[in-house]
């Protein structure tokens, strides 16, 4: 048994996972849950009024996505520590979630015994990759600048090059700039790169554009 009861904010945009997941905890005298949250902007002002220990985020959420809602988490300084909950694997999803500020980053078919020792670690502040994205990342690390851009990414950086601002490439694109900057972080990970400038360059120096 842990040594302190470790409590939980669940955000999840769907019930049935959100009740799944209480009565899996409540089942164990380890942890609390404290509340619930269907989506990131919910779950930023229940942090701030609920303080628990560890923030279960998932990604993919109408009215307020699970990476905006890390960074402002992050950005607010609160003490919780955010496990990601998701079905998404892509480096477009677990990239941005981790550069965000998020402790850790599972799936939702992860065994109850993962979950909670993944809890614990994430309480105490330790990171946590399920084994797939571990091994992704550390290829990813290995071998920076080797993944082909999406055509998506392609056109932000077309854009890019052109001297576009987030803002604009999101109302050209019909999409939001949050996204936007998530085909950022993608891409620049893609280049080996931290900002447009070099992004661009990099791009006309592989041919990419040009």
């Amino acid at each position: 048994m842990a040594e302190r009861t470790i409590t939980l904010l669940i955000v999840d945009d769907h019930p049935v996972v959100r009740n799944g997941l209480r009565g899996m905890f409540a089942a164990s005298p380890d942890f609390e849950v404290l509340g619930e949250a269907s989506d990131g902007t919910e779950a930023v002002t229940l942090a701030g009024l609920l303080d628990p220990d560890v923030v279960l985020m998932d990604l993919r959420m109408p009215g307020g996505g699970g990476v905006d809602a890390i960074a402002e988490l992050t950005r607010r300084g609160l003490r919780c520590e955010v496990l990601v909950l998701t079905t998404y694997d892509s480096d477009s999803d677990t990239i941005p979630a981790i550069e965000a500020g998020a402790t850790g980053y599972l799936l939702k078919d992860a065994p109850r015994d993962e979950l909670f020792t993944a809890v614990r670690a994430a309480a105490e502040g330790k990171t946590v990759l399920s084994p797939a994205i571990a091994s992704r990342l550390v290829s990813r690390v290995r071998a920076p600048g080797n993944e082909p851009l999406s055509a998506r990414e392609r056109e932000v950086l077309i854009l890019v090059a052109k001297g576009t601002s987030n803002r604009e490439i999101a109302a050209v694109l019909f999409i939001s700039e949050a996204t936007v900057k998530t085909h950022l972080t993608h891409l620049y990970g893609k280049l080996g790169v931290k900002d447009r400038a070099a992004a661009v360059a990099v791009a006309y120096e592989r041919g990419i554009l040009g």
